[in-house]
């Protein structure tokens, strides 16, 4: 999770291992640049990128955060920012009584971070070998790593169609809106823009221009499908999964009904989740 871990991590959870200690030859000290709130419980930190630092679009960064009596937590999260910027961005939710983003939400600008100097995580565009279709799933801050893999210019390369299906509970918590609607339209995109088709889906309320229910929900019904115009199929669709666990798990058995299996480095497949929580 993103932006959550599920997209950029924001669970108060251990997505690595037991052993979340990190010596300093194995992290840098970065600088809050910026910290943007999108609803009383979803935030964006910008912060400084060192120079060695690499990272493929859709993987994620331990970030570490140093507590008053000393003691620095990590947590893991999902870059928003593209692999080509001079920055580091993540989307994040506030979890109440999180030890980690209890204290992530009170810094600002100017405030030291830190971030391991190693990315991970393998939700990106080298698990699918081929396909024509992809569809980035996301719920809630899982919707960080795909901002980033929409802004590296292998996916607008690779793929004809590009589906984003970014669902929320309520119409305010919809996030990054503006640079959803301004990614396509960049000039070194020279057109390849009109290749993305945004499908926004609202949970708890009826919004114009916004599909209701959740993810799974649309999927079962065909409701996704039409409203891409597009069909989910083994042949051509590979999908790409990040957000709420229930919803990763619910809809790779419905994928699977499909004959879309996970894409493993020992059997390619048409679906690819990160595993945060």
């Amino acid at each position: 999770m993103a932006g959550s871990v599920a997209g950029r991590a924001t669970v108060e959870s251990n997505p690595l291992g037991a052993d979340m200690t990190a010596s300093e030859d194995k992290y840098t000290g970065e600088t809050l640049l910026d910290v943007h709130s999108w609803s009383p419980n979803l935030f964006s930190l910008r912060c400084t990128r060192a120079s060695g630092f690499r990272f493929r679009a859709g993987q994620f960064a331990r970030l570490g955060v140093r507590k008053a009596d000393g003691n620095v937590v990590w947590r893991a999260y999902s870059m928003v920012s593209a692999p080509h910027d001079d920055y580091l961005e993540f989307f994040s939710i506030v979890v109440p009584g999180g030890e980690f983003t209890s204290e992530l939400s009170r810094l600002r600008v100017g405030d030291p971070l830190l971030v391991d100097k190693q990315a991970f995580g393998f939700l990106t565009l080298d698990r699918f070998p081929d396909g024509r279709d992809l569809w980035l799933l996301a719920t809630g801050t899982g919707l960080a790593p795909f901002l980033s893999i929409l802004q590296d210019m292998e996916v607008w390369q690779r793929f004809e169609r590009i589906l984003l299906v970014y669902s929320a509970r309520t119409a305010s918590e919809l996030a990054y809106q503006a640079l959803i609607r301004e990614i396509p339209t960049r000039d070194y995109l020279e057109g390849a823009g009109r290749k993305l088709a945004y499908l926004p889906v609202v949970t708890r309320e009826e919004v114009s221009g916004a599909l209701h229910g959740r993810i799974t929900t649309l999927i079962e019904s065909g409701e996704l499908e039409r409203a891409a115009g597009l069909a989910l199929d083994p042949q051509h669709s590979r999908l790409m999964l990040c957000g709420n666990p229930q919803m990763i798990e619910d809809c790779r058995a419905l994928l699977k009904t499909r004959g879309m299996q996970l894409s493993l480095t020992r059997r390619p497949g048409q679906v690819a989740v990160e595993n945060y929580w």
